[in-house]
């Protein structure tokens, strides 16, 4: 599961040297996925510093053997959706990050024929258009840490914060897929029930808007249905993964919730851009935390002796907050969440394993989140509704001004970064959004009266 090669190198470098650069989240290491637009056009696309290889222009050079595992992989990724080379198996993905990495290498042999191409090969990210990697057919969201479960039971008055169900097994929703947006624009404040300060029930704009911080797998190849998938094989199943913000209306989600998350959930969702593989992050793989002594054994289909020696990974997260206030004085955003992978009480792999287990079937594309990755530490807090204790205790910003809940004009904007001492650091981008007033709506007697 974590074998390395080449392109993990520590000592390579790359000719482009925004890649080279201490701070950088696409390093010559990295080579992420993702997809944009070009005069119309959706093309795929790897990230390298502060630029992006344009593959379906790659694929037309003839700069790749025809017919290498390499060239067939970057044909399946040019188009506008890396569905195609999701679903192939991994030596594919595999073979194309390594031809790029020996074409952007500092001492490539073809080095001078990729610069005088590279005006229009390798356009820079700013300029680009960025789309979403894939349609994602089914969206799955998980409950995975334990603090941030806790604390939400101990918010609600749950006499046991913790649900009977959470240390038996991943707790999941089915989320919304259409309304997956990728990271940047805005997220328009949803309309709802739920209970005002005297604890009527109103319908408006939702008053407890929230961020949520999470991690998402991609799936690459799928399962038969009735077919499970052994949590020790799961990580074959994983293409990538990204940056995840499941917005959530709190004062919607709250009043509503029975069967799981509906309409405080599925308004909005966003993601980063890029799809981090797996095979990247190999350096960065490690135990996951241990489980409690008191914690009942994992069930036979969630216990892997791979899963347990490297299923968790060195991957620190964080979240920041600018405000409309902020802004206008030149101030920068502020770090309100930093957190850890280690804060998630299930492995991805397990996630895949049990979602499986009842011969549920997985395909190419679709996208499942690990749950708000919260800590015990203040720090570690990954949600407003939590950095404020339910609101009890405002979240203070240098500037005087307080939040217990998201306003319009706040942006969010989350980031991630993999580090191990003797690896080259790779992060996964930005994913960010700002939120925009709710839409004025008009019901009931007066669409009766224009009727008449």
């Amino acid at each position: 599961m974590s074998t390395l090669n080449p392109t993990h190198d520590p000592a390579r470098r790359s000719w482009i040297e925004s890649a080279n650069q201490p701070d950088t989240d696409f390093p010559i290491q990295n080579l992420p996925f993702g997809v944009f637009e070009r005069d119309g056009v959706a093309r795929g696309a790897v990230a390298i510093g502060e630029h992006a290889v344009d593959l379906r222009m790659l694929h037309e050079s003839g700069l790749i053997a025809a017919g290498s595992d390499a060239a067939l992989a970057c044909e399946a990724a040019a188009a506008g959706t890396l569905e195609r080379l999701m679903a192939m198996p991994a030596r594919y993905a595999s073979a194309l990050r390594a031809a790029l990495s020996d074409l952007l290498k500092s001492d490539a042999p073809q080095r001078t024929r990729v610069q005088q191409m590279a005006d229009a090969l390798l356009p820079r990210i700013d300029t680009l258009e960025l789309r979403m990697p894939c349609d994602v057919g089914d969206y799955t969201d998980f409950l995975t840490s334990l603090h941030h479960t806790e604390r939400h039971g101990r918010y609600k008055g749950l006499a046991d914060p913790l649900p009977p169900a959470f240390k038996s097994l991943p707790i999941a929703y089915h989320g919304r897929a259409s309304s997956l947006c990728v990271s940047g624009g805005e997220v328009r404040r949803p309309h709802g029930q739920y209970r005002d300060a005297n604890g009527q029930i109103v319908f408006g704009p939702a008053p407890a808007l929230d961020f949520e911080l999470e991690l998402a797998a991609w799936i690459g190849l799928g399962n038969r249905l009735t077919q499970p998938i052994a949590v020790d094989d799961a990580h074959a199943h994983i293409f990538g993964y990204s940056l995840l913000n499941d917005w959530s209306a709190k004062s919607i989600q709250w009043f509503e919730q029975v069967l799981g998350p509906f309409l405080g959930k599925s308004f909005h969702s966003s993601l980063s851009p890029w799809i981090v593989t797996a095979e990247a992050l190999a350096p960065f793989r490690k135990a996951p935390v241990a489980r409690g002594a008191d914690d009942p054994p994992l069930m036979p289909h969630l216990h892997g002796l791979r899963d347990q020696r490297e299923g968790g990974l060195h991957l620190e997260l964080y979240a920041h907050l600018s405000t409309q206030a902020l802004r206008e004085g030149g101030a920068r955003a502020i770090r309100i969440t930093h957190t850890h992978l280690d804060n998630l009480y299930w492995t991805f792999a397990q996630m895949v394993a049990h979602h499986t287990s009842n011969g549920c079937n997985l395909r190419t594309g679709d996208l499942l989140g690990s749950g708000t990755i919260s800590g015990a530490d203040d720090a570690a807090r990954a949600c407003i509704t939590e950095l404020t204790n339910a609101g009890r205790d405002p979240l203070c910003l240098p500037n005087g001004e307080t939040r217990t809940a998201l306003e319009d004009g706040d942006e969010i904007t989350l980031s991630a970064r993999a580090t191990k001492a003797g690896a080259v650091p790779i992060g996964f981008g930005e994913c960010r959004a700002r939120i925009a007033p709710a839409l004025e709506l008009t019901f009931g007697p007066r669409e009766a009266e224009a009727a008449a």
